[in-house]
């Protein structure tokens, strides 16, 4: 007769699901607590296998035949700032999972035996750990929430309902139950799945990343062990396109609870592979440089629903990469020709326009430096005084600009005639041309491209010498010279004083020039064309004059100011250099120069 029970339980017991099917077995799995079961967890004596979950009599009021209590306990419930559903406390099903994988009901007490006569386990409960979830889901996948076609138009990155596999069953009226996921009668899958969690086929049954299916964390073949973070926290899988969603993900008990990471602080997601143990740059060396975007510094701050204009001061991998749509960045060396348009590494990344407008997905990689380096209030400041200061850089790359380096748009400036192929007058360069690794591969070296990190101020690509009487160099300018021919600027091809300024006189770039540009709000085309706003720290105003460049015409100006103790007024420069003291203007305390 016991024999006979248990099979008419095995056919009866279809969950939410539906009725199972012929290959489906309780026994000898994980969820098999009789005597002759092969968990850790099981009965002293009791050899029925059904009877933990389901009576054929004295059942309580709830399908299918169910032999427990659910719990009577309030959960914390999953929540996050980037969550479009309503998340209610579990109900149904899920309550009957809850009633052994909370931990708060002895596993031997079920409704046909008395209270004072439970099944004898070896365990009274669930072991604390993995699956035992407690009271508190808030770090697990969020159940009890409808997945209506409400829900996927509010949240466009999840299927429409009716496209979702129907090996995911939703609840009566459409709800996630732990059901949904988990079928407590088959583990053929192993976690008693559904649908197999390899290269995360149950995750994206229902979530739609954009750019998932062709990005990099999708379709590496690279193996997970070694991992920076903690190489003792062996994932299922051996590749990282086998583990894929839960490379950063634990759908249970997840270190992390918004967004259910695996590690608590958001860097480590990212750096555990990222370290040069797996993938194949060393990122995690690089942001330890001296000058770096370094995302250690500031934890807890970022958050993917924060707002460009009012977050606080930080950087973490997100700000930049979508971990979701990432992809290889194939560009060697060629420098100039890239455009600004949004490559591999930042797809799908938000950012600001140069409009000033925020934006889901940036278009031009300038866009994604904008969400920190324009309007936000919290922007990095810049040290050096100058006649017109300027902190936010959507300003100066305006290309309506007097004078701006073409990040934006195209400058046409036939003044500059020192530029090094494939760039030319009306070239579009990237911020990465300036602020990079020092060891970037598109600069030549054998590192990552990206402003990770760098050994030079602030975050260069080569070295740029600021310090007042700097000896010229090829070094000492590295940064310049990787666009402009030094040979050029040294005979004085555009600037007929270069040579004397920079070689001589030992005055660097930065004294008369402004690298991003000069805001046509501040300044205009006749003072400061050729990105001249001067360093107030070596260049002081002439007594009743002020300080004062005026643009001439093609390759010629005049300068009125202070310095190094000598007074320029109206001192005129041309593409031929003229003699000095002549009637054009005056140049005091000796004519050496």
């Amino acid at each position: 007769m016991r024999g006979l029970l248990q099979k008419l339980m095995l056919l009866v017991v279809g969950w939410s699901a539906g009725s199972a099917v012929a290959d489906e077995s309780v026994v000898n799995s994980k969820h098999d607590l009789s005597a002759r079961g092969p968990g850790p967890i099981r009965a002293v004596t009791e050899t029925e296998v059904c009877i933990f979950c389901h009576t054929p009599h004295s059942a309580a009021p709830q399908t299918p035949l169910w032999n427990r209590e659910n719990p009577r306990v309030h959960y914390r419930i999953y929540e996050s700032s980037t969550t479009d559903a309503r998340i209610d406390q579990p109900y149904g099903p899920s309550k009957m999972c809850l009633s052994c994988h909370d931990g708060s009901m002895a596993l031997g007490t079920v409704l046909s035996r008395p209270q004072t006569h439970p099944i004898v386990m070896t365990a009274r409960t669930i072991k604390p750990g993995e699956f035992d979830l407690t009271n508190d889901l808030s770090d697990d996948h969020p159940i009890g929430l409808r997945y209506d076609r409400a829900l996927s138009n509010r949240d466009p990155q999840l299927r429409p309902p009716e496209v979702v596999t129907r090996e995911l069953p939703l609840g009566v009226h459409s709800e996630v139950h732990c059901s949904t996921c988990h079928d407590p009668h088959n583990n053929e899958l192993g976690d008693f799945l559904r649908v197999s969690d390899r290269m995360s086929a149950i995750c994206v049954s229902c979530h739609d990343m954009d750019g998932w299916s062709i990005s990099s964390h999708a379709r590496s073949n690279k193996r997970t062990i070694a991992r920076y973070v903690d190489p003792r926290e062996r994932l299922k899988y051996s590749s990282v396109a086998d583990n894929a969603c839960t490379n950063c993900h634990k759908i249970h008990s997840a270190p992390e609870r918004e967004r259910l990471l695996r590690f608590r602080r958001e860097e480590d997601n990212c750096l555990n592979c990222h370290s040069g143990a797996i993938a194949r740059y060393n990122i995690a060396a690089e942001v330890g440089k001296r000058w770096a975007h370094n995302p250690r510094i500031r934890t807890g701050l970022h958050d993917p629903t924060e707002t460009p204009f009012t977050m606080r001061r930080h950087a973490e991998c997100a700000d930049c990469h979508n971990p979701h749509a990432v992809q290889h960045n194939s560009i060697g060396t060629v420098r100039g020709t890239r455009g600004q348009l949004v490559k591999g590494p930042n797809l799908h990344v938000s950012g600001v326009s140069l409009s000033g407008r925020q934006l889901d997905k940036a278009q031009f990689a300038y866009e994604v430096c904008l969400k920190c380096h324009a309007d936000g209030a919290y922007r990095p400041r810049i040290t050096t005084a100058r006649q017109i200061s300027q902190t936010n850089t959507r300003f100066e790359f305006q290309p309506g600009n007097p004078s701006f380096h073409p990040v934006a748009g195209p400058r046409r400036n036939s003044d500059v005639v020192s530029l090094i192929p494939p760039l030319r007058v009306g070239s579009i360069i990237t911020c990465t041309d300036c602020h990079n690794s020092d060891n970037a591969r598109s600069g030549g070296g054998t590192g990552p491209d990206g402003p990770h990190g760098s050994r030079y101020e602030p975050l260069l690509l080569r070295n740029y010498d600021t310090d007042d009487f700097t000896t010229e160099s090829a070094q000492a300018y590295a940064l310049c010279y990787e666009c402009h021919r030094r040979e050029s600027i040294l005979n004085d091809d555009s600037f007929s004083r270069h040579r004397r300024h920079i070689v001589d006189i030992r005055t660097p770039c930065s004294v008369c020039h402004d690298a991003h540009g000069i805001y046509r709000g501040q300044g205009n085309s006749r003072n400061h064309a050729n990105l001249i706003n001067f360093d107030l720290s070596v260049v002081q105003p002439v007594a009743g004059r002020g300080i004062e460049y005026v643009d001439t015409g093609r390759m010629s100006g005049t300068c009125t100011m202070v310095c190094h103790g000598f007074t320029h007024v109206d001192f005129p420069y041309a593409q031929a250099a003229p003699k000095t003291g002549s009637a054009s203007g005056r140049l005091s305390r000796g004519t050496s120069r």
